[in-house]
Order: structure tokens, then C-alpha cells, then sequence
């Protein structure tokens, strides 16, 4: 393998667990994240298990940043809000959140971005589609604004189920 790669993959928002896992199991062969972009993973070679990674979604903070460098995490890089992390294995467990709280909170930001696109998605389809009576071309646009709200929502409601069964965890451990 060459001492840098390049893949691309495609995670919806809420799969963020399944991307993360995928990282981890590309650390865990010897191919450490590196880099990230618009569905590109840049990696580069590393001892099999070395590293763990871990992202999550926050306004972009140097004090948080700094922080977490500070535990001996590595910041990787970010897109568009999600930031991406890396610490080496033999400094211990790394996870971001502490607590079934703050695992929560987090998924509340996820949940708040994707209810508010869907919810402009919505209102710019309707739009569409009233100015469709005047044009064909808006109404195939309102078609697509009303899908992509579509698809939004079916996360949000994904984003809920999680968060409702982490709810239920901390009930129960109360």
C-alpha cells in the first residue's frame, strides 16, 4: 500500500455511528484517517489498531480544539460542521462524550440541522409549486425540493428514535 490513499464513500448524516465504525475499522488494517472532504477519506498508513477516531458534529471552536489536543487527540480536519478526531490507542479509551447527556445534546444539534433544511425544503418546494401552474420547469424543481425534504425528514426521524431511546437509558439509570 502506498504511504497515502484516497476513497470515497457516502454516509447520510444520520449513519454518523456506521462512518465512524467504518473509520475505526480502516485503523484497525493499518490505514489511519488523515484527511476529509465531500465524501473523500484521506488516509495514510499506520500500525494495524494504533489510532481511534472519532467526529462530531459542533460550530468550529479553537478552544475546543485545543482541549481535546490538549487529552492527546489529533485534529484531523473538519466538513462543513463535523469535525474529525485521532488519538493513539496506548493513551486509552477515546470518546467525546462523557455522558448519556452530552451524547444527547449532540444528537439534538443533528437533529435541529436536519428539521430546519427539511422545513425550508418543504417551504421552497410549496413555492415551486404554486409558480409551477405558470412554468413546468418549477414544478419539476418543487418535485425535487419536496423529495429532498422528504429524505430530511425520514433522518429526523431516525435522529429522534435515537435520541428518545437514549432518553429512555438514562430514565432508567436514574
Amino acid at each position: 500500500m502506498a504511504e497515502r490513499m484516497t476513497q470515497y464513500k457516502w454516509f447520510w448524516v444520520w449513519d454518523f455511528e456506521k462512518q465512524e465504525r467504518w473509520l475505526n475499522g480502516m485503523a484497525e488494517n493499518g490505514c489511519v484517517l488523515a484527511g476529509v472532504g465531500w465524501c473523500r477519506y484521506t488516509f495514510e498508513k499506520c500500525e494495524p489498531g494504533e489510532y481511534t477516531v472519532r467526529l462530531e458534529m459542533c460550530d468550529r471552536d479553537e478552544n475546543y480544539i485545543s482541549f481535546m489536543e490538549e487529552t492527546g487527540a489529533e485534529y484531523v480536519g473538519r466538513f462543513m460542521r463535523w469535525h474529525f478526531f485521532r488519538k493513539k490507542s496506548e493513551y486509552g479509551q477515546f470518546d467525546l462524550f462523557s455522558d448519556l447527556d452530552s451524547r444527547i445534546s449532540h444528537l439534538r444539534r443533528i437533529h435541529q440541522m436536519l428539521w430546519m433544511l427539511g422545513i425550508i425544503n418543504v417551504g421552497i418546494g410549496i413555492v415551486n409549486l404554486f409558480m409551477g401552474v405558470y412554468s413546468t420547469g418549477n414544478a419539476f424543481v418543487a418535485a425535487g425540493n419536496l423529495l429532498v425534504a422528504t429524505v430530511l425528514m425520514y433522518g429526523v426521524g431516525r435522529i429522534k428514535g435515537k435520541m428518545e431511546y437514549l432518553e429512555n437509558e438514562r430514565k432508567l439509570r436514574e
